[in-house]
């Protein structure tokens, strides 16, 4: 009794070519791959550091900046009050030549 021709045509025997059938002569090396979730870390830790140090310099420009800024004004009104104490003094020298002369 010979099978029906649907069944004939689906037993196939199994075949592989000769290069499908070699072994391979260097296995590449394996690598461990990075997850999502490391490389998301390292690279937000990487991020925030890059931002903490820009934002620690532009702090650090601004002090020196103001710091100038404080000492120039410093200096002006140290300016100002050695003239007023000047101004002051030639006129407690003529109320005094104003008292001499009434006395």
């Amino acid at each position: 009794m010979a099978a029906p021709p649907l069944l004939r045509q689906s037993m196939r025997s199994f075949q592989a070519s000769s290069r499908l059938l070699e072994t391979p002569s260097a296995a590449l090396p394996l690598r461990r791959p990075v997850g999502a979730f490391r490389g998301g870390v390292f690279g937000f830790l990487l991020g925030s550091s890059l931002a903490g140090a820009a934002v620690y310099y532009y702090i650090l420009d601004e002090y020196r900046v103001s710091n100038e800024l404080l000492t120039e004004d410093i200096y002006a009104l140290q300016a100002a009050v050695q003239r007023l104490h000047i101004y002051v003094s030639s006129l407690e020298e003529k109320v005094d030549g104003l008292q001499k002369k009434k006395s």
